[in-house]
């Protein structure tokens, strides 16, 4: 179904991916700068809270806007730099050639619509009292879970530190995805946010990628032979 295109007309399709790499960076870095106190604060204003309540009731409470709000603002903090870079790392990976195929536009409602769908089913699942749900792990998951649902047998170009040089491999997107999984729990257990990773987000934004990139596979191949001329 996908084909390849022009180096002129990709080098104008790929700028939401950059765009949403450089927002997060620079909103880690401004959160960081703050003294320790204000830090917390600053998350416990724009994370989502899961508040510990049952469903219902969450729902209830969710009458006011600004907890809606939360769901998108917690996309742009994180724990520490581990949490950052690790999303980071796979949002270039699979959300550069993903977006190529989507378009910018789609590819940012994925991100953005996934990522708070991730962060509303963690609010939901966990039980904890005012648990602090924050990252783009869900969205990241989202982009990982469409691009699967794309390219389910593809290879993905890397570029590994081999000693004094840097190597160039094609590795398995599945094998990537593992390792992925792998680093989410790795994380969990390493600084400030050891042992709290939201699973329900990862897994939720991961699903809701699969389901989109499915119901927008038409859209894509008529975005693509649009492109192509034909």
């Amino acid at each position: 179904m996908f084909v390849s295109i022009p180096t002129r007309q990709r080098q104008q399709l790929r700028w939401a991916t950059p765009t949403l790499v450089a927002m997060l960076w620079l909103a880690f870095l401004w959160a960081s700068t703050r003294p320790g106190g204000q830090q917390r604060a600053l998350l416990l204003e724009w994370g989502a809270l899961s508040g510990g309540q049952l469903p219902a009731d969450i729902l209830r409470s969710w009458a006011d806007g600004e907890h809606w709000l939360r769901l998108f603002t917690a996309l742009f903090l994180h724990a520490d730099w581990a949490h950052l870079l690790g999303n980071l790392v796979f949002l270039l990976i699979f959300g550069l050639p993903a977006e190529r195929v989507m378009g910018p536009w789609r590819f940012l409602l994925l991100f953005l619509v996934g990522g708070c769908l991730a962060n509303f089913v963690a609010v939901l699942a966990i039980g904890s009292p005012d648990r602090l749900i924050i990252g783009a792990s869900g969205a990241v998951s989202a982009v990982i879970g469409a691009y699967l649902a794309l390219f389910p047998n593809a290879r993905l170009g890397v570029v590994l530190p081999l000693g004094l040089f840097l190597e160039f491999v094609r590795a398995p997107a599945s094998l990537l995805i593992g390792i992925w999984a792998l680093l989410q729990v790795v994380f969990a257990y390493i600084g400030p946010a050891f042992g709290a990773v939201a699973w329900a987000a990862h897994i939720s934004g991961f699903a809701f990628g699969i389901v989109f990139a499915l119901l927008a596979r038409r859209g894509i191949a008529r975005r693509l032979r649009k492109l192509k001329g034909y």
